[in-house]
């Protein structure tokens, strides 16, 4: 199998604008991941590709760009998914949203502000127990913030959400999914401090229930039921 790939390109050094760089590829099985293809084209073809990757296994979320039109992990997607036949086109590019540095790799800096910002650490509600063991939860309650525990910071969601394409501010899905683990936490007692932020003009008002984000994320969270429910906790007070 032959694979073109079509990747936006920007080197602020000497680029005025982005530019798109076509790379061929021969001998390409339809199992290969496009990190390993994108690997190739930097290896053999262009080393001054530039792009972000640590694990190679879908869960550190560095590889996170758009990949025919969708925010996917470069590591988790097969050439097979993208087509079939002997010639199977591939289109490349940065996130869109965060300030691109170079090529395929964008500024987190603003993505990891909002994250901060709604306090996504454990805030316990009561003393260690006396016997000094961890404090106990109910299988049903675990249940409660299960999905969103599963989060890696990828920022697929928030770079796939038109309401923070129009505004920066907004705090953005990957944010409300950290706070959401949290607020649901019966063993946590910050909840209130963190609706309060989200209910700011910047917060989870912002959403327009675009559903972009769901099918965005590569671990599969349920990211606009998980914004939809601290919507509702903050109407009726958690």
């Amino acid at each position: 199998m032959q694979v073109t790939f079509r990747i936006k390109r920007f080197n602020p050094e000497k680029d005025t604008k982005p530019y798109w760089g076509e790379y061929t590829l021969d001998h390409v099985d339809p199992t290969d991941r496009v990190l390993e293809l994108l690997h190739r084209v930097k290896w053999e073809q262009d080393g001054t590709l530039t792009l972000r990757r640590s694990c190679a296994h879908g869960v550190c979320g560095s590889d996170a760009m758009k990949i025919n039109g969708v925010n996917r992990l470069a590591c988790k997607v097969l050439v097979r998914a993208l087509g079939t036949g002997d010639h199977v086109k591939v289109q490349v590019e940065p996130i869109v949203g965060l300030p691109v540095i170079k090529d395929l790799v964008v500024d987190f800096e603003p993505f990891f502000d909002h994250y901060r910002a709604v306090m996504p650490y454990f805030v316990p509600a009561t003393a260690v127990p006396d016997d000094g063991r961890e404090r106990l939860q109910s299988q049903e309650d675990r249940e409660r913030f299960d999905d969103t525990t599963k989060c890696i910071l990828c920022a697929c969601c928030t770079t796939s959400c038109p309401s923070f394409w129009a505004n920066g501010k907004y705090v953005g899905p990957a944010a409300i999914v950290q706070a959401h683990r949290f607020i649901f936490d019966t063993r946590d007692g910050a909840a209130q401090e963190r609706l309060n932020i989200l209910a700011e003009p910047d917060g989870v008002w912002r959403c327009r229930t675009i559903f972009n984000c769901t099918p965005a994320c590569p671990r599969e969270i349920e990211v606009t039921r998980a914004i939809g429910e601290v919507k509702l906790a903050i109407q009726r007070g958690v």
